[in-house]
């Protein structure tokens, strides 16, 4: 309920980047926010748009100049990544789902798996289970959570990975949906972090889901009913 009422009325922060709403975009959030579209074509245009997703994120990494030899003896000056390496890590359970899309954008890229969920006798977000790539300290991070709504479950997993020694301009924030609620929240706590989506919904109501919204995404995406007594991070459930 804090988190709600923070920043209203606040111009979106500079941090925030929102994929151009193309109409082949446009097209696709229409399929996956429709409460009538069957699962099996929600899952399909939902991994196109997160393919869309993560190409647009990888344009942000810094680049350093580098030149090539050609099959035909001459030079190329191209760029490449300016650091070690990337980590992909999930917020489960939704956040699982955009994994193929980095792995098939990223050759051997490592991964890694943040569970949080809701105590229900303080309304805290508790850390459940973490899974992390040996040193992650050195790599460029993609978190990835497939909607965003309060922005609670980001902020602890931020949190976490600065715990572990991850500088905070090398943490990028994934989700297909976003509540300007949870962009100011994020970006307030931690201004160094680049916020990616592709798109972001104005209200959140009084159940903390995101409105229009797309409703709960691992329910749909993964065909199961919205569970009684556990909060996941997914949209409406990460506070």
């Amino acid at each position: 309920s804090a988190l709600a009422s923070a920043h209203q009325g606040q111009p979106l922060p500079k941090t925030l980047s929102v994929m151009e709403s193309k109409p082949q975009v446009r097209g696709m959030h229409t399929i996956i926010r429709n409460k009538e579209t069957n699962r099996d074509e929600f899952i399909f245009y939902s991994k196109r748009l997160m393919r869309l997703l993560i190409e647009h994120a990888l344009s942000f990494l810094p680049l350093k100049p580098v030149s090539v030899e050609t099959p035909q003896g001459t030079i190329y000056d191209g760029k490449r990544l300016s650091g070690k390496r990337i980590t992909g890590v999930s917020i489960l359970r939704a956040g699982e789902t955009m994994e193929q899309a980095l792995t098939a954008v990223c050759k051997d890229i490592r991964l890694g798996k943040i569970l949080i969920q809701t105590n229900h006798d303080t309304g805290e977000p508790e850390l459940h289970y973490l899974r992390l790539p040996k040193e992650i300290s050195e790599d460029y991070v993609i978190l990835m959570d497939s909607t965003v709504s309060t922005g609670a479950a980001a902020l602890m997993a931020v949190r976490v990975l600065l715990d572990h020694d991850v500088a905070e301009d090398k943490i990028f924030l994934l989700s297909l949906l976003m509540a300007e609620m949870g962009v100011h929240s994020v970006a307030y706590a931690f201004p160094k972090v680049r916020i990616i989506t592709t798109a972001v919904d104005k209200e959140v109501n009084d159940q903390f889901h995101i409105i229009p919204g797309i409703g709960n995404f691992g329910d749909r995406y993964f065909g199961t009913d919205a569970p009684s007594d556990v909060c996941e991070s997914d949209e409406g459930m990460d506070f």
